[in-house]
């Protein structure tokens, strides 16, 4: 293990992961609503390891193998995180219930929040732009060591899902208001919808 290259592969993990997506924005508010905050952290943290090592080890040949993969993933993506952003958009307008009641009898099963974070993680191509391409192209620079790039950068990645599940409890006295839940339902939309315009944009 090279600590130098480990600790490169973490900060640049972590500089690409911190800005907020589709991603993010579920585990933030999975974990405002306690629910099933530990699975989602760590499905999140896995696909991430497992891209992470995909795009260190093989992405020049997966690049060049499946040139139609790039547009299918852009379209299906932006389906996606369209109908997501619909459905935020739909509880921000009929909701009225403060954080209480969104941990009540309204919590999803824990295969319904599963499948969700699976298909926000796996059909996000920006996530395999940051994680395959972008991490992929950056290991290089490191011949010889990018086994301790990939070791560091997936550990950025677990660190960072954990503390924003987690951490999402000390904001939960904000979200005792209904109007605060109506405020990060439309904040997630936005997002979603944003991200799929620029998917669109980009093709």
């Amino acid at each position: 293990m090279n600590i130098p290259v480990f600790g490169t592969g973490l900060v640049t993990g972590l500089s690409l992961i911190v800005a907020i997506g589709a991603q993010n924005a579920f585990v933030l508010r999975q974990g405002l609503r306690n629910e099933h905050v530990f699975a989602v952290c760590l499905i999140c943290g896995l696909s991430d390891a497992l891209l992470i090592t995909l795009g260190v080890t093989s992405f020049r040949q997966i690049a060049a193998l499946l040139p139609w993969l790039d547009p299918i993933m852009r379209y299906g993506g932006a389906a996606f995180l369209i109908w997501y952003g619909a459905k935020s958009l739909y509880s921000a307008l009929r909701s009225s219930e403060a954080l209480a009641v969104q941990e009540g009898a309204g919590s999803a099963s824990v295969r319904t929040v599963l499948l969700t974070c699976l298909a926000l993680t796996w059909l996000n191509p920006h996530v395999y732009l940051d994680t395959v391409v972008l991490l992929g192209t950056i290991s290089t620079r490191f011949p010889g060591y990018e086994a301790s790039f990939a070791a560091g950068a997936v550990t950025g990645s677990l660190l960072f899902f954990f503390s924003l599940g987690y951490g999402a409890t000390w904001l939960r006295p904000i979200f005792s208001k209904p109007a605060s839940w109506r405020i990060l339902e439309t904040f997630i939309t936005l997002t979603m919808w944003l991200i799929a315009f620029n998917l669109l944009r980009d093709l």
